[in-house]
């Protein structure tokens, strides 16, 4: 009788739920290849697509306010500083769910970062597939493909590994 009860209750739930459905979109499919344009920073500088084209990038979806954010990005920057210089093979891309340049400057001048951060898009998150949650790891070879993804937040030496996929 008791299970019959919650049956019912479930069902109810469900139903009343129908109509938002629509809502609930699940994220289209990441393409093939990445197909890199010029990125705005929030520093007012532009990352050229063709500094990113035939690379290595390591991309992380990320907001001031994020508090798994706020853990992964100290990793963030010490893949940066370690292997993300010239002639490393590997670039480190960020991209911020802030409303405005001057809150993910801050939040980067406030912490000492220093990896590249631009402003996320529709356009942008459309390279990905969409993005999911925060914050979201991506490696894009050197071909355009992407060979990693990772959502939510990842340990330091998750992170650390990630230099494997430099580009030689």
């Amino acid at each position: 009788m008791r299970l019959s009860a919650l049956h019912k209750s479930l069902f109810a739930w469900l139903v009343a739920l129908m109509p938002l459905m629509p809502l609930m979109v699940a994220a289209a499919p990441a393409p093939e290849v990445v197909r890199w344009s010029d990125i705005q920073l929030v520093d007012g500088s532009v990352l050229k697509a063709k500094d990113l084209a035939g690379k290595t990038v390591v991309v992380e979806f990320w907001a001031s306010w994020c508090p798994f954010c706020a853990k992964q990005n100290p990793h963030i920057e010490k893949l940066h500083r370690s292997h993300g210089g010239k002639g490393q093979g590997l670039v480190v891309l960020t991209f911020t769910l802030d409303k405005t340049d001057e809150a993910a400057l801050g939040y980067l001048k406030s912490h000492g970062y220093t990896f590249a951060a631009a402003r996320s898009s529709k356009q942008i998150e459309g390279w990905f597939g969409g993005r999911r949650t925060l914050p979201e790891v991506y490696v894009v070879d050197p071909k355009g493909r992407i060979v990693f993804k990772e959502a939510g937040e990842m340990f330091e030496e998750d992170i650390a590994a990630l230099a494997r996929f430099a580009a030689r």
